[in-house]
């Protein structure tokens, strides 16, 4: 039998026309520029976040590319409610194709002095969240669907900043990302895979001086810059898409070459 996605031109493979998009932590910084990345490659878009009065804003630039777009309050850290955002593309867009697993959270405090209930949380929202959102759309999803975890370079390589529950929880979602990838992908015909983002500007690099980051890429990125969202973009695109049907279970380093290091 020939495969749909095998006759396709190679343009073709990138697109997500008539396909269902979930997007976690899509209320601003990288998730929200995932999510208009993916409708334009096609997608119509279910937004989640905790901060909905954000949502707006994306579920704007959304439509404005001819895409329907649902936004749903989500607290990744709820096994209910992450069944509630899959139940909410379901009814309300009819299918659900893509989960890109963005939500997440940091803090960058010396071991010693890191509390339990903030080790707790990142743990919570980047690990144990992607885990339940990736249960409740697998639940779901029909074959040729295709799950996107966010994880990090932190994940793979030191951090020059103590970030022992940050780099834990991405160390965990690289780890999460193979072992879905092994039972889901053959049986359920569900592709797993995972970005691991370099430095780009979002809300967590914000809060790092300027003139450090600068010097930590320039000793260890040998592209010695920051990332832009639009490259992040490209990735993501390729990794939800038929553009990269036959790879599972991998892990997607886009940090100008950090993790050569």
């Amino acid at each position: 039998m020939v495969r749909q996605d095998s006759v396709m031109s190679v343009l073709e493979r990138f697109r997500l026309d008539g396909r269902v998009a979930v997007v976690t932590g899509a209320s601003s910084g990288l998730g929200a520029g995932f999510a208009r990345a993916l409708a334009e490659a096609g997608a119509d878009v279910v937004l989640g976040a905790r901060r909905t009065d954000r949502l707006a804003a994306v579920a704007a630039d959304v439509e404005a590319s001819g895409r329907r777009v649902v936004s749903v309050p989500t607290d990744v850290r709820r096994p209910e409610a992450c069944a509630a955002l899959a139940e909410a593309a379901l009814d309300q867009l009819g299918r659900l194709d893509v989960l890109v697993n963005n939500a997440g959270v940091g803090t960058a405090v010396p071991a010693l002095r890191e509390r339990p209930e903030d080790f707790r949380d990142v743990v919570e929202v980047n690990l144990l969240g992607a885990f339940w959102m990736a249960q409740a759309c697998a639940r779901v999803m029909e074959p040729g669907s295709s799950i996107v975890n966010i994880a990090s370079v932190l994940g793979l390589v030191k951090s020059w900043a103590p970030q022992a529950a940050y780099a834990a929880s991405k160390a965990g979602l690289i780890g999460l990302t193979r072992d879905l990838a092994q039972q889901w992908s053959g049986r359920k015909g569900i592709r797993v895979n995972a970005l691991a983002p370099g430095y780009f500007a979002s809300e967590m690099t914000d809060q790092i001086p300027g003139e450090m980051v600068a010097q930590y890429l320039a000793a260890h990125a040998p592209l010695a810059r920051m990332g832009e969202q639009a490259e992040l973009d490209a990735a993501l695109v390729f990794l939800a898409s038929p553009a990269s049907s036959y790879i599972t279970g991998v892990t997607l380093p886009v940090d100008g070459g950090i993790t050569m290091h």
